[in-house]
């Protein structure tokens, strides 16, 4: 299991190789990324939360799954890892790292209106 954790980690880290169909959506909201105080915490999936990290909260999608978040404002996109539960806040569709929301261009504004695919081989 520990063997596997690089690789997925690394096939989040790539680029969207072709641009994903409607059926693919995952979801569509507001996301919004972890504040200053969470740094070093452990998350729901049992990991210290690193703000460094591509990773992000989602409610429902398994621990280690990898998704392509496009903010549909800027048109940005990252992928990252999911290991942890959330977001709680009303309307908010996935929380994601300091890292995964300097990529989104969301810093200043704390939320953007993103759309989830699944990452892509």
């Amino acid at each position: 299991m520990v063997a596997a954790v690089p690789v997925l980690i690394a096939s989040c880290t790539r680029e969207v190789r072709r641009e994903p169909s409607p059926r693919d959506v995952l979801g569509e909201g507001l996301a919004s990324w972890y504040g200053p105080g969470f740094d070093g915490k452990r998350t729901a999936s049992g990991e210290r939360f690193d703000e460094d990290a591509l990773t992000a909260a989602h409610r429902t999608l398994p621990f280690g799954t990898c998704v392509v978040v496009h903010n549909l404002d800027t048109g940005a996109k990252v992928a990252v890892r999911i290991n942890d539960r959330g977001p709680y806040a009303k309307g908010r569709v996935l929380d994601v790292s300091k890292a995964a929301a300097k990529h989104l261009g969301m810093l200043d504004a704390g939320v953007a209106h993103v759309r989830l695919h699944p990452c892509t081989p």
